[in-house]
């Protein structure tokens, strides 16, 4: 008898990493692995003034996003600003946007933005009727559960219901939390039954287990969010896709998209100081799933010169690395280089 057939788990997207999954690294990614549906861009700031300088939404051009479908965030508190900046995007032919309120860092929250807000649902209130008021747009919002206490979002949610949201995409830690300590689930999922409008997870899903153990926790998640753990498994969306961990060819497959992401940075960076510093940062993660990636991401570190940046890389991968990945229960901090 046949086993009966697997459900299939809602979208997998890709997360908003400042730094990190901007234009260059989507394209390079979409030549190179699949399984993931769309993306959430890293956030641009909202402006005060009569126009939108073209530099702002450069990433967000419509020909350096043709592989994959990508939402443009905005990330501000003034919802007349924010209308300025969703027009221009608008006028490029999005027709979904996605607001920051999840944003933890400090800088950010001082000037009310990101998790700067979630302690004033009234503001929020405020910004949505007058964004929505002003524009026919697929509007979703990225939050957390709150700037310190996780009790925050339930302030919230209220407020959000009364809104016609594409979806919510929630990140069960506080701001205060930033990345360390575990997600909170159970109010992940008391969100989950209370909210109005779809629900997205995001946080923490490194790995195959991590997936499988949240899918069967979760009925009823409208999509999954990928960050960090696409960062040290490019493969990890296939990989849930398929329902198996072994996927032949990783370092080959690696190597190629690691060409394709230096030569898009090559031509978008400027000089070979700003691209090795750009690759160190994303060797911190790169790093984490290789036999002996922590000692060559250790040396790529102290690189001075992109000769020897590429010399140490391709040394690498002709010895034929072995992929070992993180094992159940590793976090991502814990290896980070």
């Amino acid at each position: 008898m046949r086993a009966p057939p697997q459900p299939t788990p809602p979208p997998l997207i890709l997360a908003p990493l400042k730094g990190y999954t901007d234009a260059v690294f989507r394209d390079a990614f979409s030549r190179h692995f699949s399984g993931v549906d769309r993306a959430v861009a890293p956030f641009i700031p909202t402006v005060s003034g009569p126009r939108v300088r073209p530099g702002l939404l450069s990433d967000l051009l419509p020909e350096k996003n043709r592989r994959l479908a990508v939402t443009p965030q905005i990330i501000g508190k003034s919802a007349g600003d924010f209308v300025l900046v969703a027009r221009a995007l608008l006028d490029l032919g999005y027709d979904q946007l996605n607001w920051n309120l999840g944003c933890p860092f400090p800088m950010v929250m001082k000037k009310g933005r990101g998790c700067g807000m979630l302690p004033h649902p009234e503001k929020i209130d405020a910004f949505l009727e007058e964004v929505l008021s002003a524009l026919s747009v697929r509007l979703s919002v990225k939050l957390r559960l709150g700037r310190i206490d996780p009790d925050e979002i339930f302030e919230v949610l209220p407020v959000l219901n009364r809104y016609p949201l594409a979806e919510i995409i929630l990140h069960p830690r506080t701001a205060g939390q930033m990345y360390g300590g575990r997600p909170d689930r159970l109010r992940f999922a008391s969100v989950l039954a209370e909210s109005t409008h779809p629900v997205v997870y995001n946080g923490d899903i490194n790995t195959t287990a991590d997936f499988r153990r949240l899918f069967e926790r979760l009925p009823g998640v409208g999509g999954w969010m990928l960050g960090r753990g696409i960062l040290v498994d490019p493969h990890l969306a296939l990989a849930i896709r398929s329902r198996r961990d072994r996927i032949d060819h990783r370092a080959e497959r690696f190597r190629a998209f690691h060409d394709d992401l230096i030569e898009g940075y090559r031509s978008k960076l400027s000089g070979p100081g700003h691209l090795l510093d750009r690759m160190k940062g994303f060797w911190k993660y790169f790093g984490i799933g290789f036999d002996g990636g922590r000692q060559i991401a250790k040396k790529i570190h102290r690189c001075r010169a992109m000769d020897r940046y590429t010399d140490l890389v391709a040394r690498f991968f002709d010895a034929g690395p072995q992929w070992t990945g993180l094992s159940d229960g590793e976090s991502i901090d814990d290896k980070i280089i």
